[in-house]
């Protein structure tokens, strides 16, 4: 699919799941496995089968859960892989507003939490994922979780986005029912508003639409 074009996928009433762009994707020559450095979803073809693996940037949502309203946001939990944006184009409330993360975090990430393949970085990870400590991976008692140095990072660089565990406050979207959403991938902008972006990345588009193949899902991608 060329820059800057679109596409539709359907979804049920009250789908609940997520949506993940993967890059650097291969398929092996010799055993015919399709696999991507970052999203993976370990089924070794292109549709998948199962949720991606970090690094992956992620968009959830969970549609008509509470009183006719539906949540959504753009999480940075699973660490980051490419800058995508949700702007809803109906729906309405307070709180029914674009999300996402358009900055390219990969080219600031600290180097700690840079994920590199042949010198390029192509992730920032997750502080949890590299530490695994109590203080970036917030076991136990849940409702003492706070925001680390690492953890704000992300939060400043792209305030919207759902940057550590209990980041609902911020980070957590709603629209009334029925609503509709462009999810853009890649956005390419002078500025850092979420509702004005110009263009698609073709290559991680691609895999998008291959990874929602095997569903009967409607959603759509637009510049």
């Amino acid at each position: 699919m060329p820059s800057g074009k679109n596409a539709s996928v359907n979804v049920p009433v009250n789908w609940n799941s997520r949506i993940w762009g993967r890059t650097l994707c291969t398929t092996d020559t010799v055993t015919g496995n399709f696999s991507c450095v970052t999203g993976d979803c370990n089924s070794g073809k292109i549709a998948c089968d199962s949720g991606g693996s970090a690094p992956n940037t992620v968009v959830e949502f969970d549609l008509d859960s509470n009183n006719g309203l539906e949540f959504y946001d753009v999480s940075l939990v699973d660490e980051f892989n490419l800058p995508v944006v949700v702007v809803p184009v109906s729906g309405s409330g307070s709180n029914c507003a674009s999300t996402g993360c358009v900055k390219d975090l990969n080219a600031v990430c600290p180097r700690e939490l840079r994920l590199s393949r042949d010198e390029e970085v192509v992730a920032c990870e997750d502080p949890c994922s590299v530490f695994r400590t109590e203080e970036y991976c917030c076991v136990g008692n849940r409702s003492s979780c706070e925001p680390t140095t690492l953890s704000k990072f992300f939060k400043t660089e792209c305030p919207e986005a759902y940057s550590y565990r209990k980041d609902d406050t911020t980070s957590t979207f709603t629209c009334s029912t029925p609503a509709h959403y462009n999810i853009v991938f890649c956005p390419k902008s002078t500025n850092d508003r979420l509702d004005q972006h110009l263009s698609l990345n073709r290559q991680f588009i691609l895999h998008f639409l291959f990874l929602l193949q095997d569903y009967s899902y409607k959603w759509v991608i637009s510049d």
